[in-house]
């Protein structure tokens, strides 16, 4: 009969005692105060400091979002990344960054729904909580928006990557900057040209930069329906999460029917852009990762509707 083994237990010295040995200290005696009345603030310093500062502030923060869409889900919680900047004199040594996430706090405790209104409402209120005359807002999350086969209507959740920049000016008023990026479907002309059968395919990325009209109004339009819509309509052909056989034989069928060069692409974006009312100024940027070459092939376009069309009128 086997004897039972003795597990011996190691013997630890107490917590206190364990954090001693690898290096804790006891508290040494505190002679600056603790009420924050009495503390020294460095950054409201007033002098002569050389050069105004363009833009001051914190980036890469995390937080729980909310986002509305024409398109369903039409409304989702996401994670975005903000960025919070004011410029700042040079007779001021600095600025109070605690006030950046104590402003994004308050407005999550409201429900802080992503939209041009609370944001501009939200910029301004920093300038102000700030003591500047400006201030910016910059965030950027994944948007999810469902798309069905087009035979079998089976659905999932695509995703497209968005930002929105608003800046506040005292007395320039709001300008407001937006961007959406999207995956899409490309296939070659010249391949499906010089070949006996076949051509080959690619996935794209499309990402749109556009300036907004002043009295733009998102509740009442979508611009990231419209931008995605500027993207996948002018591809040959749109990305799917769920594709059965009768599906992916309409998709390929349907790239093969639309050819497009990246250079392509690139115009036909511009000009469904162009023609849309809200937009002042884009820029598009389209990426191919080519399937047969080693490289990507790119192409971009920049146009500002109120300059450019002066121009060549």
């Amino acid at each position: 009969m086997d004897k039972a083994k003795t597990i011996t237990k190691k013997q630890l010295p107490d917590k206190a005692n364990r954090h001693k040995l690898f290096g804790s200290v006891e508290p040494g005696p505190k002679t600056k105060p603790s009420e924050k009345s009495q503390m020294a603030d460095l950054q409201n310093t007033q002098e002569d400091f050389l050069f105004d500062l363009d833009a001051v502030g914190i980036s890469n923060v995390k937080h729980p979002i909310t986002v509305t869409s024409n398109m369903e889900p039409k409304s989702q919680t996401t994670i975005a990344t903000f960025e919070f900047t004011s410029s700042v004199e040079k007779s001021s040594k600095g600025t109070n960054m605690s006030r950046f996430t104590e402003q994004l706090q308050e407005f999550h405790r409201k429900g802080f729904v992503i939209n041009l209104q609370a944001l501009k409402s939200f910029t301004k209120d920093l300038a102000e909580r700030l003591n500047q005359k400006d201030a910016e807002i910059k965030v950027s999350f994944p948007w999810f928006y469902e798309r069905r086969g087009p035979q079998s209507g089976l659905s999932g959740m695509n995703h497209a990557d968005v930002s929105i920049t608003v800046n506040y000016d005292i007395v320039a008023g709001f300008t407001v900057t937006t961007s959406l990026s999207s995956l899409i479907t490309t296939l070659c002309p010249c391949s499906k040209e010089i070949s006996e059968y076949s051509a080959h395919n690619q996935r794209g990325e499309v990402t749109m930069t556009v300036s907004l009209a002043e009295d733009f109004d998102d509740e009442a339009t979508d611009w990231k329906e419209w931008l995605l819509e500027a993207a996948e309509s002018n591809a040959s052909a749109r990305l799917h999460p769920v594709l059965k056989r009768p599906d992916e034989k309409m998709v390929t069928e349907e790239a093969y029917e639309n050819p497009r060069f990246v250079e392509d692409l690139t115009r036909l974006v511009a000009a469904d852009l162009y023609e849309m009312p809200f937009i002042t100024k884009f820029h598009v940027h389209c990426r191919n990762e080519e399937s047969i070459h080693m490289h990507d092939a790119v192409a971009s376009i920049t146009y500002d509707k109120i300059t450019d069309d002066k121009l060549e009128g």
